[in-house]
C-alpha cells in the first residue's frame, strides 16, 4: 500500500519562515480528542459543580444520593491542584467538556479510549493524540516528541509528581526524556498532554508536558473490582503473551453503609484504591545493520561491514499503585499515594558480522565486490544482557478550604533506576583464509544482499572464541519535592468570576551513574561448534543465514572464573562516573477571570536553578601514569516565565483561543557534565560542555474549536515556538604538539566531540483535529465514526557553521486516522499511525551525511464484544502491517539499520464487578 505523505505544499523563505497550503488530503484529515479529567490532588469522588466555573476546586456541595458525572476543569499539570477526578467510569462526554473548559491548550485520553486499540504502554497511547510523534525501539513505543520537539525537551509527571528518567539513554543524548515503555497502560486512569504552560506549572516543559493520572475511586463511592485477563501471540518467533490488570477500591468508615448512595462525606470518609498490571512477552527481532565508506573516493554505496542480528527478548512489565484518602467533610481532604512501575528484560543477540577490507570494486551489473581477510573478517558474536528499569513515586498531601480560599500542599519523592545486571559479549573469530564478498542493495528496503566466495563462513567449526567481556551499569535519578498553593476569590474588576493563585515549590534532585566493565584475560579458544549445536539459522524472512544459535548460558558458565578487573577497566569506570545535583526553587503568581464569553488567565513564574555536576578527568602525571582528577561545575541562574492565555466563546459550542507562554529545557547531565574521555590510540576526545546555557522558548498559539454532538470535536490551530540556545552535538578538530602538558598522549590533529548552544531556533506548524460520530444515520449506520488528526511541523536551527537544518526528531507530517463502529454490544476500530522521516543524528561535519529515522505507517485493530454489564471479550491485532524500523544515512536508499518484529495478536476478558 502506498501512502501519500505530501499532505501540504510549503514555501520557505530565507529568514526561516514558511507558508503552507492545504492539499485535498490534508483537508480530509480529522481528529478525536477523547479525554478524561483527573484531579491528582485527592482521591475522593468529585461531586456536581458548575460547568462554567473558572476552576473546580471551590464550593463543592455535600454528596447527593446519586451524583451526576459532570466534568469540570482546573489546571491539568499544576503542582498539586489539577484536573478533577471523575472516577473510573467517566465518559468521553465528560472529558471533552473538561477540555473545552480548560483555560489553556490540552489534549486528554481516557483509560477506556486507550483500551480500544492494542497499545500496551503509555507512549503508544499518547501517540494517538494530535501533535505527537512516536519514537520506537525493540518493537514498542518508547519516547514521545511533541510538536516537532524531541523527548528530552518534555516533562512527564505521574499523579502530578515529576518523573525522573529511568532509562539513561535518550534519542538526542540529554538523558532527560522519560522512557514511557516502563509504564503499563493498566496503571493509567487518564493522560493529559499540555501544550501551553500556565504559571502554576513547572516551566521545564519546552516541548510540552505529559501528565499520567492513576486510577481513582468511582464517583458514587461504591466498591468496585475491575480489570482484564488476556493472552496473546507474536508470530515472528511463535511466542506467547500474558496480559493482566486489576483495579479495586472502596470508601469506608463513618456511619454509612458501603453500598453507595451516601448523603454526606462523613458517611465514608476513608477511601482506598489498589491497581496492579502485569504484561509479559518474548518478542523476537530480525535486524540488519551496516555503515558506508564516506571518504569521497569509494563508490556511493560501498560498505565497510554487514551485520545480521537475530534478537530474542523476554520482558516482564509491572505496575502497582495504592491510593489512600481521608475526607471528613467538604472542606478538608488528605491523601497518601505510592506507585511503582517498570520492567525486567533479558535478551540474547546472535550476530553474524562481515568486516570488509575497504577495497570495493564496482561490477558491470552495479554490484560491488570487496575482500574479507584476517581473523576478524567474519565474526560470530553473541550477547546476553539483563536490565531492570523502575519508576517509583510516593506522596502525601492535602487540601483545606477557608471561606472560599483553597490551600493545598504536597510532599513527594520520585526515583528512576536503570540497573544493567550484566552485558556479556562473546566474539568468535573466523580463520585467516581470504574470502571475497559481492553485494548490492536489492533486499527489502534497500538492505544488502550478498554472496561469499572462498570462505565457508557458515561452518561453526571454522570459528573460535577471540574475546569476551562484561559490563554493568547503575544509574539512579531521584528527587524530593514540596509544593504549596493558595487560591483566593477576588473582585478587582467586578467580573462574573475572578480569582488569584500563588504558590511555592522546590525540587531537590540527585543523579548518580556508574558503568564498570570487566576483562577476561587468558580465556580458552573455545570452538564455536561446541556451544552452538544444531543447524544454521535462517532469519529476515529467509534472506540471511547465520550460524547455529549459541547457548549463551554455557558460554557464560565456562568463562565466569576468568573475570578480573584490569587497569584499563578501572580507567573506563572512572571516566564513566558521574554525580550531579540540581535544585530548583520556584514561585508564581496567577490571575484568572471570566466575563461573559471571555476568559483570561495570566501571571508570572520565577525559577532559580542551583546545580553541581561532578565527574573525573583522565590526566597523565609526570611518570606517565593515568590519574583521575575530580572536577565540579557549578551553575546558578534565575529565569522568569510570563504567560497570558485567553479563550473566547463564539457560542456555547464554539470558541477561539490565543495564548502566549514561556518554558525552559535545562542541559542534560551528560551534556553539561565536565568529564573528559581521551583516547590516545585514535586521537579523540569526548567531553561535556560545562558552559552550556539552558534552552528557552517563547510560544504563541491560535486555535479554533467547534464541539460537536456526541463528544465530537472539530478544531484547527497554528503554533510557533521561538527558541533560544538550542543544544546540538558538535565535532571539531584541535591540533596538539608533541609533549603538550594538557594531554601528553595526544599529538597532531585530534577529533573532539562535545555539545554547543546554537543562537536560535524555531518550531512551528498547524494541527487539524476532528471526531465525528454519525449518530444521525439510520439504524446500523449510526454506529460508524471517524477519529483522526494531522499535524504539520516545521523547525530549524544551525547545525554546522552556515548550515541550517530541521531540529532533530522533527517529523514534518504526523497523522492518525481511525474508523470505528460502536453500536449495541459491538465495538470495532481500525487505526493507522503515520510519522514522516526525521533527523536522528547530525553528521560529524558539513561533508558527512546526517542520519535519519525513516517514515513509518502502522496499522492496528481492536474489537470488543459486550456480553453483559459485567463482562466483555476483546480481540486485537497490533502492527498488522509488519512495519519495520529503519534508519538511513543521507537518503532513504542508504539504510544503516532495518529491523522488524512481526505481528502481535491479543485476546481476553474484561470484567467489571
Amino acid at each position: 500500500m502506498k501512502f501519500n505523505h505530501n499532505i501540504i505544499t510549503q514555501t520557505v523563505d530565507k529568514s526561516g519562515g514558511f507558508g503552507f497550503k492545504l492539499t485535498p488530503l490534508a483537508k480530509s484529515i480529522l481528529i478525536i480528542c477523547s479525554a478524561f479529567c483527573v484531579n491528582t490532588a485527592f482521591s475522593q469522588p468529585i461531586l456536581p459543580v458548575d460547568n462554567d466555573a473558572v476552576t473546580s476546586a471551590e464550593s463543592v456541595p455535600p454528596p447527593a444520593a446519586t451524583p451526576a458525572p459532570v466534568a469540570t476543569f482546573a489546571s491539568p499539570d499544576a503542582a498539586i491542584e489539577e484536573v478533577m477526578v471523575l472516577g473510573q467510569r467517566a465518559t468521553v462526554v465528560n472529558a471533552i467538556k473538561a477540555q473545552e473548559k480548560a483555560p489553556n491548550i490540552i489534549n486528554m485520553l481516557t483509560a477506556d479510549e486507550i483500551r480500544k486499540l492494542p497499545d500496551v504502554n503509555v507512549a503508544e497511547a499518547v501517540a494517538r493524540l494530535p501533535g505527537i510523534s512516536l519514537e520506537t525501539d525493540t518493537g514498542e513505543g518508547r519516547f514521545i516528541n511533541i510538536r516537532g520537539l524531541d523527548s528530552d525537551l518534555n516533562s512527564t509527571t505521574f499523579a502530578g509528581m515529576r518523573l525522573p528518567p529511568s532509562n539513561p539513554s535518550s534519542p538526542q543524548g540529554s538523558g532527560r526524556a522519560v522512557a514511557m515503555d516502563a509504564i503499563p497502560n493498566g496503571l493509567v486512569g487518564s493522560i493529559t498532554v499540555t501544550k501551553t504552560n500556565l504559571p502554576e506549572q513547572d516551566a521545564e516543559a519546552l516541548g510540552g508536558s505529559i501528565e499520567i493520572s492513576p486510577k481513582t475511586a468511582p464517583l458514587d463511592g461504591k466498591p468496585f473490582f475491575e480489570g482484564h485477563i488476556g493472552s496473546g501471540y507474536e508470530n515472528l518467533r511463535g511466542t506467547g503473551i500474558t496480559d493482566l490488570s486489576v483495579s479495586m477500591g472502596t470508601r469506608f468508615g463513618g456511619s454509612g453503609e458501603n453500598t453507595g448512595g451516601i448523603s454526606s462525606y462523613s458517611d465514608h470518609p476513608f477511601s482506598v484504591v489498589f491497581t496492579g498490571a502485569y504484561y509479559e512477552d518474548r518478542r523476537g527481532i530480525d535486524d540488519v545493520e551496516n555503515a558506508y565508506i564516506d571518504d569521497g573516493i569509494a563508490p556511493a554505496k560501498a560498505l565497510p561491514d554487514i551485520d545480521m542480528r537475530r534478537y530474542q527478548y523476554h520482558r516482564e512489565r509491572h505496575g502497582v499503585g495504592l491510593d489512600l484518602g481521608y475526607q471528613p467533610d467538604a472542606n478538608n481532604s488528605y491523601y497518601i499515594r505510592g506507585f511503582d512501575s517498570g520492567y525486567t528484560e533479558s535478551k540474547e543477540n546472535n550476530h553474524l558480522v562481515i568486516n570488509l577490507d575497504g577495497n570495493p570494486v564496482v561490477n558491470p551489473n552495479g554490484s560491488i565486490t570487496d575482500t574479507a581477510t584476517g581473523k576478524k573478517a567474519f565474526q560470530a558474536d553473541v550477547t546476553s544482557e539483563k536490565e531492570k528499569i523502575d519508576d517509583q513515586v510516593f506522596m502525601v498531601g492535602g487540601q483545606n478550604k477557608f471561606d472560599g480560599d483553597v490551600l493545598d500542599y504536597r510532599l513527594g519523592y520520585t526515583k528512576g533506576t536503570y540497573n544493567q545486571l550484566y552485558d556479556n559479549v562473546a566474539k568468535f573469530n573466523y580463520g585467516s583464509k581470504t574470502g571475497s564478498v559481492t553485494y548490492d542493495d536489492t533486499g527489502p528496503g534497500n538492505v544488502p544482499v550478498f554472496s561469499v566466495n572462498g570462505a565457508n563462513y557458515l561452518n561453526p567449526s571454522n570459528y573460535v572464541l577471540g574475546s569476551y567481556s562484561n559490563q554493568t551499569q547503575l544509574t539512579t535519578d531521584q528527587e524530593w519535592s514540596f509544593a504549596t498553593n493558595l487560591k483566593m476569590p477576588v473582585s478587582w474588576g467586578s467580573f462574573d468570576q475572578e480569582n488569584i493563585k500563588f504558590g511555592l515549590d522546590t525540587r531537590f534532585r540527585t543523579r548518580d551513574s556508574d558503568n564498570p566493565s570487566y576483562s577476561y584475560p587468558g580465556i580458552p579458544k573455545i570452538p564455536l561448534a561446541s556451544v552452538a549445536p544444531g543447524g544454521n539459522t535462517s532469519m529476515y524472512n529467509g534472506l540471511y543465514n547465520i550460524q547455529p544459535l549459541v547457548q549463551t548460558g554455557t558460554v557464560n558458565s565456562l568463562l565466569s572464573s576468568y573475570q578480573t578487573t584490569l587497569a584499563s577497566d578501572i580507567q573506563q569506570a572512572e571516566q564513566a562516573h558521574q554525580h550531579g545535583t540540581e535544585n530548583v526553587n520556584a514561585a508564581y503568581w496567577q490571575y484568572q477571570m471570566k466575563q461573559g464569553p471571555l476568559g483570561v488567565i495570566a501571571g508570572l513564574r520565577v525559577e532559580n536553578t542551583n546545580a553541581k555536576y561532578e565527574a573525573n578527568i583522565d590526566e597523565t602525571d609526570a611518570a606517565g601514569n593515568d590519574v583521575y582528577t575530580p572536577v565540579t561545575t557549578s551553575r546558578n541562574y534565575t529565569n522568569f516565565f510570563p504567560s497570558a492565555q485567553a479563550r473566547y466563546e463564539l457560542d456555547k459550542d464554539t470558541l477561539l483561543r490565543a495564548t502566549f507562554s514561556t518554558s525552559i529545557a535545562r542541559p542534560g547531565f551528560q551534556q553539561i557534565n565536565p568529564s573528559v574521555v581521551v583516547s590516545d590510540s585514535d586521537n579523540t576526545i569526548s567531553t561535556g560542555n560545562p558552559n552550556l546555557k539552558p534552552t528557552t522558548a517563547n510560544s504563541f498559539d491560535l486555535s479554533f474549536e467547534k464541539y460537536l454532538p456526541h463528544a465530537g470535536i472539530l478544531s484547527f490551530g497554528v503554533f510557533d515556538k521561538q527558541i533560544k540556545n538550542y543544544i546540538v552535538a558538535t565535532n571539531y578538530n584541535e591540533v596538539f604538539q608533541d609533549g603538550n602538558t594538557q594531554y601528553p598522549g595526544l599529538s597532531g590533529v585530534t577529533a573532539v566531540s562535545s555539545w554547543v548552544n546554537t543562537d536560535s531556533g524555531f518550531a512551528r506548524g498547524i494541527e487539524v483535529n476532528c471526531v465525528e460520530k454519525f449518530k444521525g444515520l439510520p439504524d446500523f449506520w449510526s454506529g460508524f465514526g471517524i477519529n483522526a488528526n494531522y499535524t504539520y511541523n516545521n523547525s530549524g536551527t544551525t547545525i554546522h557553521p552556515g548550515i541550517t537544518s530541521m531540529l532533530p526528531s522533527t517529523s514534518r507530517n504526523n497523522a492518525n486516522f481511525e474508523v470505528f463502529y460502536e453500536r449495541d454490544s459491538l465495538q470495532l476500530r481500525l487505526g493507522a499511525n503515520y510519522v514522516s522521516s526525521s533527523l536522528w543524528a547530525i553528521g560529524a561535519n558539513a561533508t558527512t551525511p546526517d542520519t535519519f529515522a525513516d517514515s513509518r505507517l502502522q496499522f492496528d485493530f481492536g474489537s470488543t464484544y459486550i456480553v453483559n454489564s459485567n463482562y466483555s471479550i476483546y480481540f486485537s491485532a497490533k502492527n498488522i502491517s509488519n512495519t519495520p524500523l529503519k534508519f538511513y544515512e543521507g537518503t532513504p536508499d542508504r539504510p544503516i539499520q532495518r529491523e522488524f518484529y512481526g505481528r502481535t495478536f491479543l485476546a481476553g476478558l474484561n470484567f467489571t464487578l
